[in-house]
């Protein structure tokens, strides 16, 4: 009899540890799953500012959008790249002429010398939700647009353009350009203070022309090609130093670019020159262009 009692109580018990380890291993499947759940629910979504000049916004690539002044193009680098990373949120501010200035000022917008109105301030996209922004500046803080049209030149025989610039022996463009650095840094220290989650990645600019130049295909002297490449590259340092002390992530377009100056022939350049030869502003990027910076960056958020 106590046997079979014993046998009874040891069928109960088994039973019930059974039952209780059950119940303990569903409880944690449930657990998991809402904390899953729960994960995907609140996972943040990616929002991505582009902020920048005309390298970035892409002015006569069409189609465009935005005001129109800023040249802002569906195809240019952030939509190419937003596209690429399948983001959620894209608010591209980029716009021809900007300079560190128009980050946090109203920016006036000229188009053949009407008066469209002004931009807001760059600045106003960030927020703090913000998780990706790319920035292209420093071109026309350093004035090197206004540079390369000065050194345009028919004549082969001319005086070298330099001289316009060299002052006592002083190249007045290089001090521009070194007087831009602690410009970006006020602008990379905002940008962190405005959305601290964001990943902030700086663009350099690409190879322009060619050393000793293609002159009359591009009509620059080639040794104002070299002077003018020069100063684009001495930016390009600038921008790579200042991106590493204030916690940006420097991106070389420069490297990739070789042997896609403007220079090359169609299909193969990314720039144009002084006469486009595909839908791009003078001097900017076309839509090669656009579409391999977009690669290019894309590339480094990979890596």
């Amino acid at each position: 009899m106590n046997s079979l009692r014993s046998k009874g109580r040891s069928k109960r018990s088994t039973s019930r540890l059974a039952a209780a380890l059950t119940a303990i291993a569903t409880m944690t499947a449930l657990t998991a799953l809402g904390t899953g759940t729960a994960r995907a629910e609140t996972a943040a979504p990616q929002v991505y500012v582009a902020l920048g000049d005309s390298m970035a916004s892409g002015p006569l690539v069409l189609p465009t959008t935005g005001p129109l002044a800023c040249g802002r193009s569906t195809r240019n680098y952030a939509h190419l790249l937003a596209a690429q990373l399948n983001v959620q949120t894209l608010r591209d501010v980029t716009c021809s002429g900007a300079d560190t200035s128009d980050m946090s000022n109203p920016q006036r917008l000229s188009l053949l010398g009407v008066d469209m109105g002004t931009a807001p301030p760059q600045f106003d996209a960030l927020s703090t939700d913000t998780t990706l922004v790319t920035l292209t500046i420093g071109g026309n803080d350093a004035g090197l647009i206004g540079v390369a049209q000065d050194c345009l030149q028919l004549n082969p025989t001319a005086k070298s353009c330099q001289s316009k610039f060299i002052v006592d022996g002083v190249d007045t463009i290089a001090q521009r350009i070194d007087a831009f650095g602690p410009k970006l840094a006020a602008v990379l220290d905002v940008i962190h203070q405005r959305s601290p989650q964001a990943r902030v990645l700086v663009t350099g600019y690409g190879e322009y022309i060619k050393r000793g130049g293609c002159w009359p295909l591009v009509p620059v002297l080639g040794k104002d090609a070299d002077w003018l490449q020069g100063s684009v590259d001495r930016l390009n340092s600038v921008i790579a130093g200042q991106s590493a002390a204030h916690g940006a992530e420097y991106v070389d377009v420069r490297t990739p670019s070789a042997g896609h100056d403007a220079c090359r022939p169609v299909g193969v350049k990314w720039v144009e020159g002084y006469v486009p030869t595909a839908p791009a502003a003078p001097l900017h990027p076309n839509a090669l262009g656009e579409a391999a910076y977009a690669r290019i960056i894309g590339a480094h958020l990979g890596g």
